[in-house]
């Protein structure tokens, strides 16, 4: 499916469903799952926990509370333990599972950040690639606009690289 890339904060996007880099636990800590956090307000972490733990690569729904969204989806691209590293599998899981969550609930706009990167260690540019090219091979529902975001200018200008490179323009 079609997708564009956009540079920002998640937290300030506006969308149906705003995607969250979570691990295993659906703990809100650091990173964009922290972002989200205290942009939300409310009980959110609460809420994200008592449904999970969840298995790697699943994902579950929350309230979006303060967030201009009507929903998030908390993506377990890595473990919350062992080693605690997001795996190609685990990114192309997430990312596919959270597109799915989006389309069972009706929503049209989707801004997902480049899951599996940052505290799951895995190499930003080579996430980027996982995660766009299983938006590029979903297949939705309802969905239409899928937004791929990147917070620094380094890795906006990674992701536009790679998002070009897999529509092959």
């Amino acid at each position: 499916m079609e997708f564009t890339t956009v540079q920002g904060d998640i937290a300030r996007q506006s969308a149906d469903a705003l995607v969250n880099a979570a691990g295993t636990s659906l703990k809100m800590g650091s990173g964009v799952a922290g972002a989200l956090r205290r942009a939300a307000g409310g009980p959110i972490n609460e809420e994200a926990v008592s449904k999970g733990p969840v298995d790697l690569g699943a994902a579950a729904v929350t309230d979006a509370y303060d967030l201009d969204a009507d929903h998030v989806i908390h993506a377990a691209a890595m473990p919350h333990y062992g080693d605690g590293r997001a795996t190609r599998e685990s990114i192309a899981a997430a990312t596919t599972n959270a597109l799915e969550a989006a389309d069972d609930l009706g929503c049209e706009s989707v801004v997902l950040p480049v899951l599996g990167t940052g505290a799951a260690g895995f190499e930003f540019a080579e996430g980027a690639r996982i995660v766009c090219e299983a938006i590029d091979e979903y297949d939705p529902e309802t969905v239409s606009d899928v937004r791929v975001i990147a917070y620094s200018d380094e890795e906006f200008e990674t992701l536009q690289r790679v998002a070009d490179e897999v529509r092959g323009g």
